[in-house]
């Protein structure tokens, strides 16, 4: 499937496919986007940026100089769930991860939104967790659970759910929950087995663990 003229919204956050993002739109341009999306149940696409800043900024220099922000050409679709708006020019929204997404190309309109020409990538196979890696599911619900009201979405996932043994969800889960930098995020999003993103997860976790241990 393509998408021809999709919306883009740069941040510097990661949203996985099945994810929740919430966020408070105050700008015109996506103030205008996400009217459009309520209205039409359309997605727009979200993207890391590599450079550049969320809120649009006039551009630096003249004519020929380098577009305030850059972004991945690897993002993620995203749908409103909710809409709530708390005052003239303020909404907030909670958006909720679809499938992944790579660019051919993109461009900015006057008003400042980005545009691009967007090619669908395939859903993670259904992959099993492997036995060696089945403690990250118990794991991952007791960190939900010390976690309380600031819990990410898997925290509502009741344990019997059979997402619990995907890796491909398990390894999204705890994707969003570690603390790494937007580009590792972003790396661990765009791996196209499962397997191997959970398996990058459990180094990580690890390497984390050997961290806390030296700094005792």
């Amino acid at each position: 499937m393509s998408l021809d003229d999709l919306p883009l919204f740069p941040l510097h956050t990661v949203l996985f496919p099945g994810g929740l993002l919430p966020l408070q739109i105050f700008e015109v341009r996506y103030l205008d986007l996400m009217k459009r999306c309520e209205a039409s149940g359309e997605p727009f696409g979200v993207v890391t940026l590599q450079r550049g800043s969320e809120v649009r900024r006039a551009p630096a220099g003249g004519p020929g100089s380098q577009p305030a922000e850059t972004f991945a050409d690897v993002g993620t679709l995203a749908t409103l769930e909710r809409v709530e708006r708390p005052q003239p020019g303020l909404m907030l929204v909670q958006c909720r991860g679809g499938p992944r997404f790579t660019l051919a190309g993109h461009a900015q309109r006057p008003h400042g939104l980005w545009t691009g020409q967007a090619t669908l990538l395939p859903d993670d196979a259904a992959a099993a967790v492997p036995a060696d890696l089945a403690s990250l599911a118990p794991r991952l619900q007791d960190a939900l659970r010390a976690l309380g009201d600031d819990a990410p979405v898997a925290a509502a996932v009741p344990h019997s759910d059979a997402r619990w043994r995907d890796a491909g969800w398990l390894a999204n889960r705890w994707s969003e929950l570690l603390p790494i930098t937007a580009a590792e995020r972003h790396r661990l999003m765009t791996l196209d087995n499962p397997l191997w993103r959970l398996e990058l997860v459990a180094e990580w976790l690890e390497r984390l663990a050997r961290q806390a241990d030296t700094a005792r």
